[in-house]
């Protein structure tokens, strides 16, 4: 007997592989829910379980090569929601339209803060893609209402107290007052 085969034949061997085999099969079972899975592996002739982790494994390598890193988080944050969002629209229930519009509202505020940090946050944090893109996947996916988590404790906090702080500035009598002199300045013009 081969080195090969009494390693296949070990007990811990066997076990892993029983337990490699039973995820698949978990797997297959999740993915048979959507039909466009389907439709493509009676195409290919490849199990859509294999297509799903060959996906996830290239868009791993896509995060290594740091220029391919950022459009393939961007894609990823996009893609799938976007057309979550059109099916949400177009569903009579409402609890998936509150999902979807607080991920897009998460999605943008991370953008706009983005576009002022970027540089210092990939000179300190490298895998910055690879972590974004792992949180774009948690505030996706509805097992983990993760948008919803972030826009209650993050967001919602945040502008709240920036509307109370300029109501409070704000008072009527002084937006008054400034509308009359507006008013005066206009029409002695």
């Amino acid at each position: 007997m081969s080195v090969a085969q009494n390693m296949q034949q070990h007990p811990v061997f066997v076990q892993a592989q029983n337990k490699v085999k039973y995820h698949l099969n978990q797997l297959d079972k999740e993915l048979t829910k959507y039909p466009a899975l389907t439709s493509i592996e009676t195409r290919t002739q490849i199990p859509k379980t294999y297509l799903v982790l060959a996906t996830l494994v290239l868009l791993a390598i896509f995060h290594l090569i740091t220029p391919v890193a950022a459009p393939v988080s961007y894609v990823m944050g996009f893609a799938l929601p976007a057309y979550l969002s059109l099916k949400a629209l177009e569903s009579p229930g409402h609890p998936d339209d509150v999902q979807w519009i607080t991920y897009w509202v998460v999605f943008a505020s991370l953008g706009f803060v983005e576009t002022f940090a970027m540089g210092v946050v990939l000179y300190y944090l490298p895998w910055y893609f690879v972590i974004k893109t792992v949180f774009l996947l948690w505030l996706q996916l509805p097992a983990f209402r993760g948008g919803y988590v972030t826009y209650n404790r993050v967001i919602k906090p945040l502008l709240l107290n920036s509307c109370a702080s300029s109501r409070a500035a704000a008072t009527p009598d002084t937006l008054t007052d400034n509308l009359r002199d507006r008013v005066n300045t206009a029409t002695t013009e």
